[in-house]
């Protein structure tokens, strides 16, 4: 079973490989090296209890997924228990575009969607998913002060940022509870946000781990030998006593074994 970590000072604890979900409900306007097929619901349930059966129990999705919180809150009945779930708000993504709106009036009625669609009472984290203009958003928008108080509401366990600047992530960790950065084999700039969050107990999610798996787009998924970049970058990152969790988006049963032996 995975191992688990505290996220900083939330009093969750999760599991070190969470699994990403963009792929069960989206397959335009995405980076990986290799088009895919959604899966169907027998597929994703199978892949779902993999993930469980292994020990994890960080789920992430995000309004800009498609259909991905729909089906989970399908996929998820009876599940709320074994399950942190996390979502975001601020992106939308339709007719092959994304969208941005961090108002305070999008950011409540954004949630609210989210916890409809994912049949839940309550989101485990909800991180505002940036567009780059990380600062910008954090200091004019609102949507930080609209997620406290969905949280006060107790709508929301944790908030924060899925960031892309470090001074963004700094200020998200300074103003929320979890900052979701990305840090891979190729791309280590986001470093000193993992510090910050260490030193004032914040939690810390990595994204693009596999750098959206070019980082094992040319090597076997079985492999098990000391260059096996899966094994190089969770060691790397994993070092960092600061790092929650890892979220992996695969929808091969095949990939999210190798990572998890990996780890």
């Amino acid at each position: 079973m995975l191992p688990r970590r505290a996220l900083g000072k939330t009093g969750m604890e999760v599991s070190i490989l969470g699994l990403g979900t963009v792929k069960l409900g989206r397959n335009q306007g995405v980076k990986y090296p290799q088009s895919f097929k959604i899966p169907d619901d027998k597929e994703a349930s199978a892949l779902i209890g993999l993930a469980k059966d292994s020990g994890i129990n960080l789920i992430d999705t995000a309004p800009a997924y498609g259909n991905s919180e729909q089906r989970l809150g399908k996929l998820l009945a009876g599940q709320r228990q074994d399950w942190l779930i996390c979502s975001k708000v601020g992106e939308e993504f339709s007719d092959g575009q994304s969208h941005y709106n961090f108002s305070p009036e999008h950011t409540r009625s954004s949630v609210e969607r989210s916890l409809r669609r994912l049949n839940t009472d309550f989101l485990d984290i909800v991180l505002i998913h940036s567009d780059g203009n990380d600062e910008e958003i954090l200091q004019q928008h609102g949507t930080m002060e609209a997620l406290a108080a969905l949280k006060k509401a107790g709508k929301i366990r944790a908030i924060g940022m899925s960031s892309k600047t470090v001074n963004g992530g700094l200020l998200a960790a300074e103003q929320g509870d979890v900052v979701m950065i990305t840090w891979n084999l190729h791309y280590n700039d986001e470093i000193a946000v993992a510090d910050y969050c260490q030193q004032h107990g914040k939690g810390v999610l990595i994204k693009k781990a596999l750098a959206s798996g070019h980082s094992t787009a040319d090597k076997s998924p079985g492999e098990d030998n000391s260059d096996n970049p899966i094994r190089q970058c969770f060691k790397m990152i994993f070092a960092h006593p600061g790092v929650s969790s890892a979220i992996v988006g695969t929808i091969n049963p095949q990939h999210l074994r190798a990572n998890i032996n990996a780890l």
